[in-house]
């Protein structure tokens, strides 16, 4: 690779990295209201995100309900479960991942 390359992808990799930090304080004044729209998306967020991490896990699912099937299920229902009750995304990745990996090598 070229020097220039690569020495012009840190430069704007830097730049962007910056802007982006700075970007909420050119918005959001200090001592200012967090905008409706903000909070919501604030609330929402988490949810979302992990619907669309179970529907990209059930993606799979195609012929072998047993083997791969069942023990998705199983890891999908616990990471709803833990969810409602911590409501904690990354504890309920974390523990749904544990469940699915457990099942896949019992069954």
């Amino acid at each position: 690779m070229d020097e220039r390359y690569v020495l012009t992808a840190i430069v704007l990799s830097g730049m962007c990295t910056f802007f982006l930090r700075v970007l909420p304080f050119l918005f959001f004044k200090e001592g200012g209201k967090t905008p409706a729209w903000m909070e919501k998306l604030g609330r929402t967020s988490p949810a979302a995100v992990m619907a669309v991490l179970v529907i990209y896990c059930m993606k799979d699912i195609t012929g072998d309900y047993w083997g791969i099937g069942i023990p998705k299920l199983v890891a999908v229902i616990v990471v709803i479960a833990s969810y409602k009750w911590k409501h904690n995304t990354l504890c309920s990745m974390g523990i749904g991942t544990a469940t699915y990996m457990v099942l896949l090598n019992v069954l």
